[in-house]
């Protein structure tokens, strides 16, 4: 029986997972979020690339850029232009600071040369309700939680935050093709055993997840979620955490972002 472990309580879980026998029975999901976590915190109790081993991706997704539908924008380039029109009048909801989302839009800021008041939220709920009331312009978050009041109307996407169409929206222009060059920020889970764990341990749990992540229904469930299901190499999502951990790190520090 595989124990999964998640980051959400960073201490417990990665407590239990480096404390495991390194036998491949007890795993550990790490995230973008985790990428995030090693600039955004004093000190972490675990360090994600030395304390443990990857395993495989299993997932990536996109975030939205969303408006109200009564906004007047129909593209992501003339919310753009009304930025750089009248700096600093724009307000973008995301949530909380140091989220993925909120990152997200402090590299778009950055980007697109533009300025706007960024407003961070406790939750999706408020996030999205001060979009609906008209409180902020713009709201960067997943599509599946905005996806109600899209389908309803009352709100519109412009763009995805990938650099190529997602799956899920493809419908959906990219921030690329919105004209903000080289802006891609895709978020993603993966799984990760102990360090130690021997290499042929580390084969058959990448060699099962490949089988089940390939399954049709899987990636058709997942999808629904905004999720594209996909199994890769350890060194694949070895690499993606180094190469996040860097970016991440470079936005936290221009934006001026303290440790908590």
């Amino acid at each position: 029986m595989i124990n999964l472990m998640t980051p959400f309580l960073p201490r417990p879980a990665s407590a239990a997972v480096a404390i495991s026998a390194a036998d491949g029975y007890t795993l550990i999901m790490l995230t973008n979020g985790t990428a995030v976590s090693v600039s955004l915190f004093e000190k972490l109790p675990f360090d994600p690339v030395k304390d443990f081993t990857p395993v495989s991706s299993l997932g990536f997704f996109d975030f939205a850029f969303v408006t109200s539908a009564s906004s007047g924008f129909k593209t992501l380039a003339e919310f753009i232009a009304a930025a750089k029109a009248k700096p600093g009048a724009l307000n973008v909801g995301t949530i909380n600071v140091g989220s993925t989302q909120n990152l997200s839009a402090e590299l778009f800021k950055t980007s697109a040369n533009i300025d706007f008041t960024l407003v961070p939220f406790r939750g999706n709920h408020e996030a999205e309700v001060a979009l609906l009331q008209g409180n902020v312009a713009l709201v960067v978050d997943s599509y599946s939680v905005l996806q109600g009041n899209i389908t309803d109307g009352k709100l519109k996407a412009l763009a995805s935050s990938g650099a190529v169409r997602s799956e899920s929206t493809p419908e959906l222009a990219t921030v690329q093709e919105s004209g903000v060059a080289e802006y891609d920020v895709v978020s993603w889970n993966a799984l990760f055993a102990r360090t130690g764990t021997p290499p042929e341990v580390i084969k058959t749990l990448n060699v099962a997840l490949q089988e089940i992540l390939a399954d049709a229904e899987t990636k058709k469930k997942l999808l629904a979620l905004g999720i594209e299901a996909k199994a890769g190499s350890p060194e694949a999502i070895e690499d993606r955490l180094k190469s996040d951990i860097d970016k991440w790190r470079a936005v936290i520090e221009k934006a001026k972002i303290p440790k908590q």
